[in-house]
């Protein structure tokens, strides 16, 4: 007598991102579409997600999602927390999503975001990221407003007199910070130019505290900008956003004015590099 075909597997609620995992096609896709639809929801859960609960939301049986996430943990896209037994991401999906979000990347990304920016406040925009120990501005916007200050893409600036730059300096570890300044030569480039070490160690503490970076006009006298961290899908500071303008349109009040509206958009962008945390209103250093 033959035996009864064993039952497909029958989703008990619609997998995430609106994909079924149960309902793919059979074979090999089947297989590919069932281990991204693990991997999307191990992701979603930051402290980690047990079989039973994962299989339900992916809508497979238990020994469907045992045997796939095994193979994950194997290759090490997976991971099991030893004592809690749940499943996590592991680092070399990370690897894999650095290695996505490079310079072109984030240009494409940052560019719309700068966009909006400059229209709603009238101002320059600029995203930038660490380049040794000075900031490279990787794409900028015009704002609308009279006077625009010409600024080159491309161009690497000096961490310790710029917005953009106390904002990557804040996101060092305090050894790393400390070893910035036993090299850095914080000259002056104009009267307003922080170049006391100890200033500095104050107005970056200040900075980590608040999330919010300032130039008084220490980089170029006729310039003051805000700048604000833009965090990719690890948590971490990848970049500043941040807007400028003349001193004589961009009052200090004024200035305190375009950090709430750049903070917006800081946040948007950090979202396109994949950040799902809270937005979080410091500049943490990196452990």
């Amino acid at each position: 007598m033959r035996s009864k075909p064993k039952p497909a597997d029958k989703p008990l609620r619609p997998a995430i991102a609106g994909r079924d995992a149960a309902s793919a096609p059979r074979g090999g896709v089947q297989s590919i579409g069932r281990a991204f639809a693990l991997m999307e929801e191990i992701a979603r859960n930051r402290d980690g997600i047990g079989l039973a609960d994962l299989s339900k939301r992916v809508g497979l049986h238990n020994s469907t999602t045992f045997h796939l996430v095994k193979t994950m943990v194997s290759l090490g896209y997976v991971r099991q927390l030893a004592d809690s037994k749940r499943y996590r991401i592991g680092r070399p999906l990370f690897a894999l999503a650095a290695h996505a979000l490079d310079e072109l990347e984030m240009m494409s990304l940052a560019t719309p975001v700068l966009e909006d920016l400059s229209r709603e406040t009238g101002e320059s925009t600029h995203f930038a990221v660490r380049m040794g120990d000075a900031v490279v501005v990787l794409a900028r916007t015009s704002g609308q407003g009279a006077f625009q200050l010409a600024d080159r893409v491309g161009v690497a600036r000096p961490a310790h007199c710029t917005a953009l730059g106390k904002i990557m300096l804040a996101a060092l570890a305090p050894d790393q910070f400390e070893r910035f300044l036993a090299r850095a030569d914080l000259a002056a480039r104009t009267p307003n130019t922080i170049v006391s070490a100890d200033r500095l160690r104050r107005e970056i503490a200040d900075v980590r505290r608040t999330g919010v970076a300032i130039d008084d006009g220490e980089f170029d006298p006729e310039l003051r900008c805000v700048a604000l961290p833009v965090r990719d899908f690890s948590g971490l500071v990848t970049g500043a956003l941040g807007v400028s303008g003349p001193v004589w349109r961009l009052s200090i009040e004024a200035l305190h004015k375009r950090a709430r509206q750049a903070r917006i958009a800081a946040d948007r962008l950090s979202a396109e590099f994949g950040y799902t945390g809270d937005n979080e209103p410091r500049v943490k250093a990196a452990s």
